[in-house]
């Protein structure tokens, strides 16, 4: 798949992009049938694209080996309906091994994540993105957070590159954003893709959709995909009602109770997806487990959020 290919399926807003969890076995060892069955059932529930090995499947957790299998069984679920972008990052060189077996593994697409631990300038991080660009021939989506934090020009320089697609922001600066989005349309001829790649991404995307951004990740989409859609095909159809219904009724909740705990925009999903009647497993440390009475309130939030769908009729 080229980039412009990439780009363009990308590009419909036909459905929510769905980062699955990755599942492990109850002696903590990787579950690929049950990740297959996850995939699938995303993939069947309309999800536009698999971001495979990203952050909510727990990149960070798992060995070459095992991150290569996971890419591999996501390529063979979605047997070519939607594309599987995989996850890259760390430093340098293990970025372009991480996409070197993606690309191996059959991806169609890179998600590359900030370097491991150091706060680089500019150029430093400008080098390393293009080395990742050019380590393989998937297209990349670079992704803004935590220490990797670009300016407009470093942004166009990127946009500029061979294999780089598009940009993905979990910074939240909406008025970097809006120069970064301004800067490159002025000064790069063709399409390039943003992303709102925020946690819980759907509590912010009124605001990303006001800078012409329509792409996000939806965590949700793990556990409750028809919530999940009901909410994207509300924004795309401009159906406010659903909108603000879903926004009060269950990801403002959801949000809140997700900032109960470090680490939760993985564990709380992961225990969404077991309370959803799919045992994939516990996160891997550094994570830890929700708490009990969190998972409960959980529970509780998931059955109001198919209750309001059930009065929209849907």
């Amino acid at each position: 798949m080229t980039p412009a290919d990439l780009a363009a399926r990308l590009g419909i807003p036909s459905g929510p992009l769905f980062f699955p969890v990755t599942a492990y076995a109850p002696d903590g060892a990787l579950a690929p049938d049950v990740y297959r069955a996850h995939v699938r059932r995303g993939v069947d529930a309309g999800a536009a694209a698999v971001f495979a090995c990203c952050g909510t499947g727990e990149f960070h957790a798992l060995t070459p080996e095992e991150y290569q299998e996971c890419v591999r069984a996501a390529v063979a679920e979605t047997a070519g309906r939607v594309p599987v972008v995989a996850g890259t990052g760390y430093g340098t060189a293990l970025a372009v091994r991480y996409a070197r077996l993606a690309q191996e593994a059959g991806a169609d697409g890179l998600l590359a994540m900030p370097p491991y631990l150091v706060h680089a300038g500019q150029e430093g991080l400008a080098r390393h993105y293009r080395e990742v660009a050019a380590a393989t021939a998937l297209p990349v989506i670079v992704y803004q957070r935590d220490n990797a934090v670009f300016t407009p020009p470093t942004v166009v320089e990127l946009a500029r590159t061979d294999g780089i697609v598009g940009f993905k922001d979990g910074l939240g600066d909406l008025d970097l954003m809006q120069r970064i989005v301004s800067a490159v349309r002025t000064e790069v001829p063709g399409d390039f893709l943003y992303f709102n790649g925020l946690p819980t991404a759907e509590q912010t995307q009124l605001a990303y959709r006001a800078l012409g951004i329509t792409l996000y990740s939806s965590a949700v989409f793990c556990f409750a995909p028809e919530i999940a859609l009901a909410f994207h095909t509300a924004l795309r159809t401009g159906d406010d009602a659903t909108v603000r219904r879903l926004l009060d009724g269950f990801y403002r909740p959801f949000v809140e109770l997700r900032a109960q705990g470090a680490g939760y925009a993985v564990a709380l999903v992961k225990a969404g997806v077991r309370l959803r009647g799919l045992d994939v497993g516990e996160v891997r440390p550094p994570l830890h487990e929700p708490a009990e009475d969190h998972v409960k309130q959980l529970a509780v939030l998931i059955e109001r959020g198919y209750a309001l769908l059930e009065e929209d009729g849907q």
